[in-house]
């Protein structure tokens, strides 16, 4: 069983989503989700936060397809410390 995840992976997810999410614009899901070899249902849950951490490779596939750099998406979706 997965431990539940911290408030800080939960926002961390939902930023994450987010950006995806502003960076596919007008293409769908569909679209993205199978340029990037998964499900339309995987991004969507990425994209609202419910799979707040997902694999490095599902990532590096969305971000190739969506032409986002990984390093952006590091440094866009790590909350500020408090």
């Amino acid at each position: 069983m997965r431990p539940p995840l911290t408030p800080e992976e939960r926002l961390r997810g939902e930023q994450l989503g987010g950006l995806l999410r502003q960076a596919r614009g007008d293409r769908s899901i569909v679209e993205v989700a199978t340029a990037a070899g998964m499900s339309a249902e995987t991004l969507r849950k990425i994209e609202t936060g419910r799979i707040a951490t997902p694999a490095f490779f599902t990532i590096a596939s969305l971000a190739d397809v969506l032409g986002i750099s990984l390093d952006r998406l590091a440094t866009r979706s790590t909350p500020a410390p408090t």
